[in-house]
């Protein structure tokens, strides 16, 4: 299951992690996050050990989101040593993603 991240916990999470670290901002409201949100999920049960997946409430976690400039959801990030290295903004299929998070492992 994708980890809840949040303002508080997504420094120790996601900026400190040694593994690369995907992050779907998303809220509850946003009919494409509804779509993109079992994506996530399954990568989150499929890279278990290789990496970290998580998920960010916009609407619970406005200064992570705000630190990030998310303008757009869902957006996902990719991090990998505390730095975003890929981004992708709106709905994408689950190989688009697969193939961004592979290339960071």
């Amino acid at each position: 299951m994708a980890l809840e991240l949040t303002d508080v916990n997504f420094d120790a999470e996601v900026l400190k992690s040694d593994k690369p670290v995907l992050v779907d901002f998303w809220a509850e409201w946003c009919g494409p996050c509804r779509m993109v949100g079992p994506i996530v999920e399954e990568l989150a049960k499929e890279y278990s050990g290789q990496a970290v997946v998580g998920k960010v409430n916009v609407d619970e976690n406005q200064s992570v989101a705000a630190q990030f400039g998310i303008r757009n959801i869902p957006t996902l990030l990719i991090f990998k040593n505390g730095q975003v290295v890929d981004k992708q903004v709106g709905v994408a299929p689950k190989n688009v993603l697969e193939s961004k998070l592979k290339a960071h492992l």
